[in-house]
């Protein structure tokens, strides 16, 4: 499978010269399986890129895919409205949403196309799309598995565990908003911090929040997201191979990550741990 990202920030995109190396689009990451059938985590405002590439890539032939929605805050559905190819007959894709959201993520992702505020209706896409619930937190495509889990996060996320069919040893564990702090959030379909790790052990990839420094996650404790120094303690705990750090703050400069990154390399050093540490960047593609 490989991994590439479109949309590494969080909260708001923050283009500009100071994000440039990381990236200033919010959150959108592309799988593609061993077969090359796409996987879409998340609709930030990344998948506007990711959409351009698409069709050029397609030179006319049709384009299917799945479409993941951790949950449906606006850094995570905000580009949909602009992703060409559901502007586009032929194509095909069906939009995955937690059963357990305040609100069903079909209604989000209309009234955020309704005339008040966009000016194409959700019905008008050309594209046939198709909204879904995950039931039973799984789901089997073609030549991949899903599992999700229920984060710590307001108005409820899940966390992703895709792997291939033929060898679920491999696997790349998305979770883009997360509190790991037991006192943080106290959302009621949050799991334990235990199954947490149990769900990613052994992962290839941790794409896992780490919004925020330390004494930042001090001044936001129950805002839903994670620290760095977190999200490194349970890495290691889950001993997977490598933590992609996501989810960045936007005021977060490409020179304050760089100096964030090299803290978590200290970090795991002191530790013992095995486990590689990278900061997402668009463009950035990893294969496992």
């Amino acid at each position: 499978m490989r991994v590439r990202f479109w949309g590494t920030r969080g909260s708001c995109p923050s283009p500009g010269p100071a994000t440039v190396r990381y990236g200033g689009n919010t959150t959108c990451v592309e799988v593609r399986t061993d077969d090359d059938e796409l996987v879409i985590l998340d609709a930030g405002t990344g998948i506007r890129e990711l959409g351009r590439t698409l069709v050029a890539q397609a030179e006319g032939r049709p384009i299917r895919g799945d479409v993941f929605f951790s949950h449906a805050h606006w850094d995570h559905i905000q580009g949909l409205p602009f992703f060409t190819p559901a502007f586009q007959t032929g194509n095909q894709f069906t939009l995955w949403g937690s059963p357990s959201l305040e609100r069903s993520l079909e209604v989000v992702l209309r009234q955020q196309m309704s005339p008040v505020v966009f000016p194409v209706a959700f019905d008008q896409l050309s594209a046939r799309v198709e909204v879904r619930e995950l039931a039973r937190h799984q789901h089997s495509g073609p030549g991949y598995d899903v599992r999700t889990i229920n984060v710590r996060h307001p108005g409820s996320a899940l966390g992703f565990r895709l792997s291939p069919t033929a060898d679920p040893s491999r696997s790349v564990i998305f979770i883009p908003d997360n509190e790991l702090d037991r006192d943080g959030d106290q959302a009621d379909a949050a799991s334990t911090r235990d199954a947490l790790v149990d769900f990613a052990r052994g992962a290839s990839i941790l794409i896992h929040d780490a919004m925020y420094t330390g004494a930042e996650y001090m001044e936001h404790r129950g805002w839903g997201h994670s620290s760095y120094r977190d999200a490194i303690d349970f890495a290691i705990a889950a001993e997977v191979e490598t933590l992609v750090l996501f989810h960045h703050e936007p005021d977060r400069s490409d020179a304050a990550l760089d100096e964030m990154l090299s803290l978590c390399h200290k970090m795991v050093a002191e530790r013992g741990g095995a486990v590689r540490v990278i900061a997402a960047a668009e463009g950035m593609e990893l294969a496992l």
